[in-house]
């Protein structure tokens, strides 16, 4: 077992009497929307889905990526890929750009009144163009041979993440593009030869975003952890299905 896995956590669990509000990260949001049985499980009884592998490389891109960029941020310039893609924006100078990309003890928060949530996501990166509007931008790296896109029906996380950004800087009174941009990088497989080194192509996407979701769900979040009862797997969910078929054996010997 890993050691920095707890199956029996204690701790950053729902208490339904407590007036201190819950922190309810973008990504959780996006875990009771994929299984509100899993999310049940982890927000209120503790038990989270194991964790998978670290993808150190994606994530060495995404460091490289905001060096890049807050080089051109500090000059208050754009990026040659802007410039490349038509985009008349520069990277957004904010003294909290830092804290936002701090998903774990940061990230851009609001405090939802109605139903005591501090609801948080971590950015990767801000634009801003001409008409004062932040861009929200995510970093998203992978290595295949087919052009990147964002047409694949597992990428519906992606897009709710980009709208959930957008939604956070709204509820933090910013004046938000509609449009924000995937800076998608994909290593490429073509070289004949390693050479100690990956190269990359670089593809920015622009998404329009729709947070018109968001509000609903979090009300659902809220009456799913209100209640004493476990929630129905969703069936598409292979925790589930492997909880399920191991408790099917283990019945089956006793």
């Amino acid at each position: 077992m890993s050691q920095y896995y707890n199956p029996k956590r204690k701790s950053n669990i729902f208490d339904p009497n407590s007036n201190t509000p819950f922190r309810l990260s973008r990504s959780k949001i996006d875990l009771f929307l994929n299984c509100p049985r899993c999310f049940y499980l982890d927000r209120k009884l503790g038990v989270a889905q194991p964790p998978g592998y670290p993808f150190s490389l994606n994530s060495a891109v995404d460091l490289l990526l905001k060096k890049e960029f807050d080089i051109h941020r500090a000059q208050g310039r754009p990026h040659p890929m802007m410039s490349a893609y038509g985009i008349d924006a520069v990277p957004y100078n904010h003294e909290k750009i830092n804290e936002w990309r701090d998903a774990l003890r940061g990230g851009i928060t609001y405090l939802d009144k109605e139903n005591n949530f501090l609801i948080t996501g971590g950015i990767d990166d801000v634009w801003i163009n001409k008409a004062g509007e932040l861009i929200i931008v995510d970093y998203k790296a992978t290595a295949k041979d087919s052009e990147v896109s964002l047409d694949a029906d597992w990428q519906i996380g992606y897009k709710r993440q980009m709208e959930i950004y957008q939604w956070l800087f709204q509820k933090n009174n910013f004046k938000v593009s509609k449009i924000g941009y995937f800076v998608y990088v994909n290593g490429k497989t073509d070289a004949k030869a390693f050479d100690a080194k990956l190269e990359f192509d670089v593809k920015v996407i622009p998404y329009q975003g729709n947070d018109s979701w968001i509000s609903g769900t979090i009300k659902k979040i809220h009456q799913c952890l209100m209640t004493e009862i476990l929630p129905q797997p969703s069936p598409d969910c292979d925790f589930c299905a492997y909880r399920s078929a191991v408790n099917e054996f283990e019945n089956n010997e006793n």
